[in-house]
């Protein structure tokens, strides 16, 4: 059964599971078409509020007699492209070292079908959050939405149980935030100076 984007979009915010059951015979190329779409959408959006809150922010500038910024009015739309391009490069990349990952775990946990179907519950899961994530608070749902799309999405196409799909997920976002951590800790103290607490500075065993 073959999907628009359209019934895609509104099944993997509705009925994920079952949209996921319609999307197994899919392609990575499939769904790496479906999320350009989506994360376009995501980009344009929030381009265009990039362009309109520094508008306002010049304006405000201007009532206090502050200089106008470089390129002037065409800053904005300058600011929005930029955005654009930035968020789909980095949106593309993301996706798929995402995948990479998280298809680690979701083969030590027994998903066996191949890292194609874990891309594409990465892709697919990503809905909610490509079409919701730019409003504030509505946004933080719809990030805890994708994860929950994305582990219906492991589960449904690696054929896993719903504890072995959430284990995979949650040990993979776990693991990347305590690197993400420690690579805080050992690499921002010296960047900020030697006086600034680090593993060898004061608090941590320092002087």
């Amino acid at each position: 059964m073959v999907l628009s984007i359209g019934e895609r979009i509104k099944g993997f915010l509705v009925s994920p599971s079952k949209t996921f059951d319609d999307s197994k015979e899919d392609t990575v190329g499939d769904a790496f078409k479906y999320f350009i779409v989506i994360l376009a959408i995501f980009a344009v959006i929030v381009a265009v509020l990039i362009a309109v809150l520094f508008s306002l922010f010049a304006a405000m500038l201007g009532m206090l007699g502050v200089p106008a910024m470089p390129f002037g009015a065409a800053m904005g739309p300058l600011l929005a492209v930029a955005s654009f391009i930035f968020l789909l490069i980095a949106g593309i990349i993301a996706v798929f070292i995402s995948g990479l990952w998280l298809h680690i775990w979701v083969y030590l946990v027994g998903g066996r079908k191949g890292i194609g179907q874990t891309i594409k519950a990465v892709t697919y899961g990503m809905t909610p959050y490509c079409l919701l994530g730019w409003i504030p608070v509505v946004g933080f749902i719809a990030g805890i939405w994708a994860l929950i799309v994305e582990i219906i999405g492991v589960r449904q196409l690696h054929e896993l149980s719903t504890g072995k799909a959430a284990l995979a997920v949650i040990i993979a976002i776990a693991i990347a935030l305590i690197i993400y951590v420690v690579i805080l800790v050992v690499f921002m103290p010296p960047m900020l100076g030697p006086g600034f607490p680090g593993p060898t500075g004061p608090g941590f065993g320092g002087f």
